[in-house]
């Protein structure tokens, strides 16, 4: 007995010097990996199980594959047609774009999602103007209907959606539909039976399975992507839910501020390029490039009007493309920066660029919920105001309802409106994607709203913040 204990503890041990190792190699942050040694080496047995449900780097362990072409020629073929686009495209349109050219470059390098320059875009304010506008779309679907979401209801709104899905499936329309397991846990038994049924092609992403419970919820598909027959597309802040709607005189529903973006022109191609690298990771069929869901006629038929910029990223992308970009915006700004987010918790290259940005004259104004659906988020979020007030940044906190908009404009030139929060999560963790609009016209739009929010939030005083209790400071 007391020799296989012995062994037990000899095992034990190279366990924890191989975590070890790993944690040394596989993390890039140092406050994180000596945080991850402290925990395995100082709690035995569940150190070493939290890290390796929690800690390990997918980004460098890559969770799947981008690539959607596999013949390396045609591939490095279309990189350089993306490349030469990109190129075109901002040699030939507004001077705007040469303030950003820093941005541009750096999203299009690492991404390939290049700047197009032919896009109508309107900015959707709240479910009530959202969803109209999305059954209206679907049910002039004539080819395909692709949609991506993280959170899918199974409720009054989700129902028109899906009815509306197996009605366009049963015309012949292609309807694929990707669903976070997790978030979208309502629509997994009967509803996703119903659509396959009726011809829908639906599949979850990164499926829960009991055993890998702990990573497969650490690493969501928190996207919100509709796309009509690779012409228009829906992407925003905004999932398929009856709480998005705010309905007139009911006074017992929470007000819920989101926007989301319509988009009819080229940048679409870039979305269905994410949906399609999302699809064959999930899917059980392949789905293979082809006219059909990139139509020349998206680029012909429409005026050169607004410029736009697709990013995403996730674990598996090289770099976390997402929080360059919004630090890039930050950095870049002159005059102003408005930021509406409903979780933050931004890490110390954000809180940096703010305090930066701020002490360099730039007004730095940001908007977070009052009223959250997380008190321990909100909790988290608190922490970093001492040191963004100090530095002159203005942060709000909307009273009216709960704010979910993920949203940034910069002196009134580009605005972004996505998916990604303003927090650990969706840099590093979550599948995200943004829209960045290269627009006065449209920054300018979203300033006016952001504004107007201005009007229900209360501006957080520096001198009473740093007078709170104790316990409100815990």
């Amino acid at each position: 007995m007391i020799a296989l204990w012995i062994t037990l503890q000899i095992i034990y041990v190279i366990v924890v010097i191989i975590v070890c190792m790993r944690i040394i190699n596989d993390t890039q942050s140092f406050a994180k990996s000596l945080a991850y040694l402290l925990l395995v080496v100082l709690v035995p047995i569940f150190g070493v199980i939290f890290y390796l449900s929690f800690g390990i780097n997918y980004r460098k362990r890559k969770m799947y594959s981008k690539k959607l072409i596999k013949d390396k020629t045609l591939s490095k073929q279309l990189e350089m047609l993306v490349l030469n686009y990109a190129q075109t495209t901002f040699e030939e349109s507004k001077p705007i774009l040469k303030d950003y050219k820093k941005l541009i470059n750096m999203i299009t390098n690492d991404t390939l999602s290049s700047i197009s320059d032919n896009n109508q875009v309107k900015l959707l304010f709240n479910g009530e103007e959202k969803f109209p506008k999305v059954l209206e779309s679907i049910a002039q679907a004539k080819h395909h209907i692709h949609i991506e979401y993280y959170i899918f209801e199974n409720d009054k709104i989700g129902n028109q959606i899906i009815d509306l899905l197996i009605e366009k499936a049963k015309e012949g329309v292609e309807v694929r539909f990707i669903y976070d397991d997790y978030g979208s846990r309502g629509v997994r038994g009967k509803l996703v039976k119903k659509l396959r049924k009726a011809g829908v092609k639906a599949f979850p992403f990164h499926r829960v399975i009991f055993i890998y419970l702990a990573n497969r919820l650490n690493y969501r598909n928190h996207r919100k992507i509709i796309i009509i027959d690779g012409q228009e597309a829906f992407i925003g802040g905004i999932n398929v839910s009856d709480k998005y709607i705010n309905a007139s005189g009911n006074n017992e529903q929470m007000y819920w501020r989101d926007t989301h973006l319509y988009i009819k022109g080229a940048a679409v191609y870039f979305l269905q390029h994410t949906f399609m690298c999302d699809w064959n990771f999930c899917a059980k069929d392949e789905l293979e490039l082809s006219m059909a869901y990139f139509p020349l006629s998206n680029t012909i038929d429409l005026p050169k009007e607004k410029i736009v910029q697709i990013v995403s990223s996730g674990p598996d992308s090289r770099v976390p493309t997402i929080l360059y970009s919004q630090l890039q915006i930050i950095n870049l700004a002159k005059e102003e920066v408005l930021i509406t987010t409903p979780y933050f918790i931004p890490g110390e290259g954000i809180i940096d660029a703010l305090v930066v940005a701020a002490l360099g004259g730039v007004k730095v104004k940001l908007l977070v919920p009052g009223v959250s659906d997380s008190k321990l988020v909100n909790a988290a979020a608190r922490s970093y105001y001492k040191e963004l007030l100090a530095a002159g940044v203005e942060i709000y906190t909307y009273q009216k309802g709960f704010v979910h908009a993920k949203t940034a404009v910069a002196d009134k030139k580009v605005a972004v409106v996505g998916t990604a929060n303003m927090d650990y999560r969706s840099f590093d963790l979550n599948f995200e994607v943004n829209a960045i609009v290269y627009d006065d016209e449209i920054a300018q739009e979203l300033t006016s709203a952001f504004y107007k929010d201005l009007a229900f939030a209360h501006k957080i005083d520096y001198e009473i913040w740093k007078q709170r209790s104790q316990a409100k400071k815990c």
